[in-house]
């Protein structure tokens, strides 16, 4: 296996090109290879694979061999990739995602390389029972959710994957690794979900801190950051347009009134290459 590790704000992913199909043994592949003691290291293992509806398809397997649908972060990388690598020489292509569809991507380019990334990340889906959660209603703006008894209140969106947003007085210093997991797991959430705790510091600047379904805490979540802009608009905390710091640096997160889709802005790196 040829790999280039690259990463996005320090999401870190083990990109793999060439391949016609995911491997049956995906799975235990990115449970091995994603340890970062004992493997590469990452927080996702991506292939990149032919397309009949895209120019190429993105699959997402996480450390814990769980499949995840979308990642922002992700799909930076694999722009940057097959950009760099010659495998397209167009500055607009279009990205094949297992949750969220085909999506578009624009790069800026200098000196034949990818610098930042522009991802039309679609609409955000708000209905409680489509995100998922237990929660019947049109959109689940700041519903109470108890855990150990302490109560929080979140609100729900789906960028191709779930993610419940929670607003906290300090999201730089909040204890991820308390409270993170027991609301990933909560029945609340059929299928898990990724949780983002938040500091609205201004109508254009909001600080995130994420757990990530499958992964754990995570520098960077392209996904989580659209969904925080979103849930930053409809609890009237943001503007439309807003810079979401993560631990790894800053995204650019908008959410277009013309078309009601939210577009990420950011940069992707490569690492380095290597094979086993």
């Amino acid at each position: 296996m040829i790999f280039t590790k690259m990463h996005g704000l320090g999401n870190d992913f083990i990109v793999v090109a060439g391949k016609q199909s995911l491997p049956d043994n995906a799975a235990e592949l990115a449970l091995r290879l994603c340890n970062r003691f004992f493997g590469i290291g990452a927080d996702g293992l991506v292939y990149i694979l032919p397309s009949e509806k895209a120019d190429f398809r993105m699959r997402i397997i996480n450390s814990d061999g769980s499949e995840a649908e979308q990642c922002g972060n992700a799909i930076r990388c694999v722009a940057k990739y097959v950009y760099d690598n010659g495998m397209t020489g167009n500055e607009e292509i279009t990205v094949e995602t297992l949750g969220a569809g085909v999506q578009k991507v624009q790069l800026t380019v200098a000196d034949g390389k990818v610098q930042t990334v522009r991802v039309d990340m679609g609409e955000p889906i708000l209905k409680g029972l489509q995100v998922p959660t237990t929660v019947d209603a049109e959109r689940v703006i700041e519903h109470p959710i108890e855990v150990d008894g302490r109560e929080f209140k979140f609100t729900a969106v789906s960028m191709g994957n779930p993610h419940c947003v929670i607003y906290v007085d300090d999201a730089v210093s909040f204890d991820l690794e308390t409270w993170g997991p027991k609301l990933e797991t909560h029945p609340m959430f059929p299928r898990k979900i990724n949780v983002e705790f938040v500091t609205v510091n201004s109508r254009t600047q909001a600080d995130m801190r994420v757990w990530e379904r499958g992964a754990g805490p995570t520098l960077a979540c392209g996904t989580g950051a659209c969904a925080t802009l979103v849930a930053s608009v409809l609890t009237g905390g943001t503007d439309r347009t807003a810079t979401i710091s993560l631990k790894g640096g800053d995204l650019l997160i908008e959410w277009s009134e013309e078309d009601n889709h939210v577009y990420m802005t950011g940069p992707a790196a490569e690492v380095f290459r290597g094979s086993l």
